[in-house]
């Protein structure tokens, strides 16, 4: 194998693949990122046996050929060159060692063979559509603040994607929650994507097609199956087994019966959230809201007896109520709220609180309330 690229090219491609390595691995061979040379471009894949990313940078190829080598260091390696740099990767006789040299610097790496690579099994993915860069991109942010980081309630570790049905009109919905909050996200339906089962994509797999999104402005190609989810760019490819799992009936959290509806300016509540709060107690992080007819006064207080209270301007008008939540949620909730208004639809101080965007009809939130 001997080829020559653009340091930007490679460090890009590089910098898909590499975070999907985990930094410490039992198996050797995980830790290497398989680099195939051939027909004018450089293949890179990297996976951790539950993920897999291939992305392809151009090169100028000079001796087709295979290895793997580590990840990180060669990672490392390229994004430390100057740039414009012109980076040369050639296999040693052996195939034991790739030589990487860009300009006066030679680095030399231990290599696997690529026969021992683990390929993710393909399998088939009859459920094919596409869907826009902007679109998924949306679903995302607005619902991964709300995956469970919790292992033992595993089927909460993902986004859960699924087709449904919003006053008539079909969507592509995307849920998450963690027990303590949900966040419902829709957006139209993708021709083609009518019979998707539901699936829940991992986390780790959320996280890293996010930093693939930012890069693109087209459509992406989502297949799917029962148990793998693919998502294609131009030149990468993310393929992640779901989470073998029931997502739950979220329909049941979410609360109809609220009658007492709270707006009041996003920006101007979340400062004030943000402010009370930092007298709470790092474990709890609660905050009381104390609504009455046109304000409401957040207060916190913590064991070594700090106490902080803010009154803000609101739009209510209904009977006094006091309700606690958690302020790190309530933060996460308005920060994804686009417009103006933050809406808030509760019941009384034990009920689930319903939280909707002014300027996003799609989205939805629900928190539960706390002890305070």
């Amino acid at each position: 194998m001997k080829l020559t690229t653009e340091r930007a090219d490679l460090l890009t491609s590089l910098g898909h693949v590499q975070s999907v390595v985990e930094r410490r691995n039992t198996i050797p061979i995980l830790s290497n990122v398989l680099l195939e040379a051939a027909e004018g471009k450089l293949s890179l894949t990297a996976t951790d046996l539950d993920l897999a990313i291939v992305d392809k940078a151009p090169a100028e190829v000079t001796q087709e050929g295979a290895t793997t080598t580590p990840a990180h260091t060669l990672y490392d390696i390229v994004r430390k060159l100057p740039d414009g740099a012109q980076v040369s990767l050639g296999l040693s006789e052996g195939g034991g060692r790739l030589n990487v040299t860009a300009g006066r610097s030679e680095f030399n790496l231990p290599c696997l063979p690529r026969e021992d690579f683990p390929a993710m099994s393909g399998g088939e993915l009859p459920h094919r559509f596409m869907v826009g860069g902007a679109e998924l991109r949306r679903l995302i942010d607005k619902t991964r603040f709300a995956v469970s980081t919790e292992e033992t309630r595993y089927y909460l570790n993902g986004i859960y994607l699924h087709a449904a049905e919003a006053q008539g009109v079909a969507m592509l919905r995307a849920v998450a929650t963690d027990g303590h909050r949900l966040a419902r996200v829709d957006t139209p339906l993708p021709e083609g994507a009518a019979g998707i089962p539901g699936v829940i994509a991992p986390r780790k797999a959320v996280s890293e097609l996010r930093k693939l999104i930012e890069e693109t402005d087209g459509a992406i190609e989502v297949a799917l199956s029962d148990t793998k989810i693919r998502f294609a760019f131009d030149e990468a490819v993310l393929t992640s087994k779901l989470i073998d799992g029931t997502f739950p009936d979220y329909h049941r959290v979410i609360p109809e019966g609220n009658d007492k509806l709270m707006e009041a300016d996003t920006k101007v509540f979340a400062e004030a959230v943000d402010r009370v709060s930092t007298v709470s107690t790092e474990k709890s992080r609660a905050i009381k809201l104390a609504l009455d007819q046109g304000r409401a006064v957040l207060a916190a207080n913590s064991p070594d007896s700090a106490s902080a209270s803010e009154e803000i301007a609101v739009s209510y008008d209904q009977e006094a109520l006091e309700i606690g939540f958690n302020s790190r949620y309530l933060l996460d909730i308005t920060a994804q709220i686009e417009g103006d208004q933050a809406q808030f639809v509760l019941a009384d101080a034990v009920s689930p609180t319903l939280v909707r965007d002014g300027a996003d009809d799609g989205a939805l939130y629900v928190l539960m309330p706390m002890r305070v």
